[in-house]
């Protein structure tokens, strides 16, 4: 044992030429860069020194990394391994560089900004369930969102940003949905939710008879129609049934647009009285025989 003891010793306190990898620390201004992917945390060199120091070295006991100075966006997303030399001189307490074995390190900074966009609800998705109807504005608590993150994630998010609910409605609701992007381990956002609240309420089924006006006749002609009368068949809010003026229903049949192919007409509503939704007509073509008056 002391044999071995001695000859450690000994061992330890004579110079050596070796190749290890080494720690580097970017150092750059964090309130305007961020990285877009993990920095390299080490790289290899060759270096000659006691072992002791050596020891030392491999234990990462007491080392200091070797800085790599970012200051403002780079041009390129990489440096030469030869150019961390004044570093890592600096940096290697008690060691000679012989030189850096890593020939490139590479790394991908972006500008951080900040962005706010709208938050909405997706216009394509249906609310409510059929027989009924959303009553006044949907509010939405905020009504805006703050991303923090790199420029490229940051600015491909969508403004407005659109939610989207669980399912429809068949009832006033207020719920929290919650906000979900992309990139979130790079893009901040300073809320993780949103409160939607939207008033429903029951709508009525109704259908009226209407006989439709004909415009563009030819002259000396008369029109025999099949049906002679439309279905309008439409929905309203309860608190509408006793209010509603049906007798503003308008349809034409404008015999510009008329198909000799099949003697069809295309009937068109025109107008509508306030309060009717989801209004539908029937049928959708009516058969028109034309006849020239005697």
């Amino acid at each position: 044992m002391a044999a071995s003891t001695f000859w450690l010793l000994n061992a330890l306190n004579k110079s050596y030429s070796t190749q290890t990898t080494y720690p580097i620390r970017f150092v750059y201004p964090e309130s305007r860069l961020v990285p877009v992917k993990p920095l390299p945390e080490e790289i290899i060199i060759n270096v000659t020194g006691k072992g002791w120091k050596l020891l030392r070295k491999s234990l990462k006991v007491d080392v200091k990394p070797a800085e790599v100075q970012i200051g403002s966006l780079p041009r390129n997303n990489y440096v030469l391994g030869s150019s961390l030399r004044p570093a890592l001189v600096n940096s290697l307490d008690g060691l000679v560089l012989n030189f850096v074995v890593t020939d490139t390190i590479y790394f991908d900074f972006d500008e951080k900004i900040r962005r706010r966009v709208a938050l909405n609800l997706d216009p394509k998705q249906e609310i409510t369930e059929d027989r009924f109807s959303v009553v006044g504005p949907v509010q939405i608590e905020p009504d805006s969102i703050t991303f923090l993150g790199p420029a490229t994630m940051v600015n491909s998010i969508p403004d407005p940003f659109l939610l989207r609910l669980p399912g429809t409605l068949s009832a006033s609701a207020k719920l929290e949905i919650p906000i979900n992007f992309d990139n979130k381990p790079l893009v901040k956002a300073n809320a993780e939710q949103a409160i939607v609240t939207v008033n429903v309420q029951a709508l009525v089924q109704e259908e009226r008879q209407i006989i439709p006006e004909i415009v563009n006749a030819p002259a000396g002609h008369t029109l025999n129609l099949r049906p002679s009368f439309v279905l309008v068949r439409y929905q309203l809010l309860e608190d509408s049934v006793a209010v509603m003026n049906r007798d503003t229903f308008r349809a034409v049949l404008d015999f510009a647009k008329y198909n000799p192919r099949d003697s069809t007409l295309v009937p068109e509503l025109i107008q509508k009285p306030t309060g009717a939704r989801r209004v539908r007509i029937w049928p959708e073509r009516i058969k028109a025989v034309v006849e020239a008056d005697r």
